[in-house]
Formats: C-alpha cells, sequence, structure tokens
C-alpha cells in the first residue's frame, strides 16, 4: 500500500543487530520534500549503518522505512527508483569515460533508452562536467570524481539523495564547489548529508540529527540553533559526551 507522502523519508524504530552488537537501537528519521538533513555521529555512532538501511543496501533487524510513502522492504524496486546515493568510496569506474560511466549508471538506474541523452545532460549540466565527458575518470582530480559520483546519484532525476562524506579528502576550493552544489541540489530535491565536518552541516543544511552509540541523541534546525547563538560543534560535544538522553537545545 502507497502510504502518506507528506515527507521524502520516514523511519520508524530503525535496529540493526550484528551477532550480539546492537549497532543501531530505535532510530527515528524523517526528511522532508525540499530539505537538507545533516546526520552526524561520531567514529562508530551507527551513521553508515543508518545509510545503508535507508538506501536498501541492509535490511533493518526492526524498523520501517517508507521513500516517499512506499515500504522499502515491502516495494524495494519502486522504493528505490526514488533515491539517489553517494556512498563514502563513490563506485567509480577509472577505465571509463565520464560519459560511458554515467550512461552504465543510467542503465542500472532503469532510464528508458530514450532518454538517456537528455539525462545525461542533465547531470552533467547540474554537476558542472560539461567539458569532461570524454576524459577518462582515472585522469580526474578527487574533486570531479566526486562529482561524477554525485552525476551517478542523480542520473534518474530522483526525489531523494543521500550522500555519505561527499567532501571527505578535498582541498578547499573543491569544498566550497561541492558544498554550492549540495544547496543547490537541496533547492530542487530531499538530501541527507552524512559528514564528520560540522561546518559543513551549518553551510548546507536546514536541520541537523545527531546520534551516538546507536541512538538518536540530538535533532534540531540549523536556524533556530543560530537564533540561540549556538553552533553544531557545540551541540554536538554536548550530545555526544552524554548519550544517556536526548540533548534539549
Amino acid at each position: 500500500m502507497i502510504r502518506d507522502t507528506t515527507l521524502a523519508i520516514v523511519a520508524r524504530g530503525l535496529c540493526r543487530h550484528f551477532g550480539p552488537r546492537i549497532a543501531v537501537k530505535d532510530i527515528d528519521l524523517e526528511l522532508g520534500h525540499g530539505e537538507v538533513l545533516g546526520f552526524l555521529g561520531p567514529n562508530g555512532a551507527g551513521k553508515s549503518t543508518v545509510m545503508r538501511m535507508l538506501t536498501g543496501n541492509l535490511a533493518p533487524s526492526a524498523g520501517t522505512i517508507e521513500i516517499g510513502g512506499i515500504d522499502l522492504i515491502a516495494k524495494p524496486e519502486e522504493a528505490k527508483n526514488r533515491l539517489g546515493y553517494l556512498p563514502e568510496m563513490a563506485p567509480l569506474y577509472r577505465e571509463l569515460t565520464v560519459t560511458e560511466y554515467l550512461r552504465f549508471a543510467a542503465r542500472l538506474h532503469r532510464v528508458d533508452s530514450s532518454k538517456i541523452p537528455f539525462a545525461l545532460d542533465r547531470a552533467t549540466q547540474r554537476c558542472g562536467l560539461d567539458d569532461n565527458g570524454n576524459r577518462l575518470i582515472g585522469s580526474l582530480s578527487k574533486g570531479y570524481r566526486q562529482r561524477v559520483g554525485i552525476a551517478q546519484a542523480i542520473i534518474h532525476d530522483p526525489a531523494v539523495i543521500i550522500l555519505d562524506e561527499p567532501t571527505a579528502g578535498l582541498d578547499p576550493n573543491q569544498v566550497r564547489e561541492i558544498r554550492t552544489l549540495i544547496r543547490e541540489l537541496g533547492s530542487e530535491r530531499s538530501v541527507i548529508v552524512s559528514t564528520h565536518i560540522l561546518p559543513e552541516v551549518e553551510s548546507v543544511c536546514d536541520r541537523v540529527q545527531i546520534i551516538n552509540e546507536g541512538r538518536t541523541v540530538f535533532t534540531g534546525h540549523i536556524a533556530m540553533l543560530k537564533q540561540q547563538g549556538i553552533s553544531v560543534e557545540e551541540v554536538f560535544v554536548r550530545s555526544t559526551m552524554n548519550s544517556e538522553s536526548q540533548a534539549d537545545i
């Protein structure tokens, strides 16, 4: 059954066990249409596990996930059609040209063959790759490889984009360019950004959710924090130093 579509993503009671170890415990997550959510946590907090569950790459031990009102577990293909995903290690084939790779990505996402040229033009223009179509991916700088990774995530025009550490390892100029791109994407789609870079969240996100030891310890709007003169770094430190209860800020 297709349910309420007022939110782009709704996850309730997400849990994931690896044998006796509990990696994620009772995580709730919501993403509004046209919203950019910063998803934060220290190393080992369970961020990547949650990202893998939200993208259908890992089944939850318990809980539900809906993408645009479609149950990800019951109808995975239909739900995944609405998702674009850039994992921390971008799935790039360095021996292919940018155009060859994006054509391949479009076919994987089941873009109609007659629409692939338009999809390629749209994705390369949006990601600033217009003049790089014939270049081998292996010859590109890391910043441009990240652009290719984002292009493959949006090639099928998804409503929701999930980016895991999109600026890791980039130089300051590349970071600025990718952050600008994320803001532009957020004006058109719903975006989740998982990152360790706290100023990045303040720069590109509307709202922040912090987890620690597999549990949510804070959720709040960036604008409200700024009004109160509180930085994301302060909230992060306070929330992850004491994870027994959700921070109230």
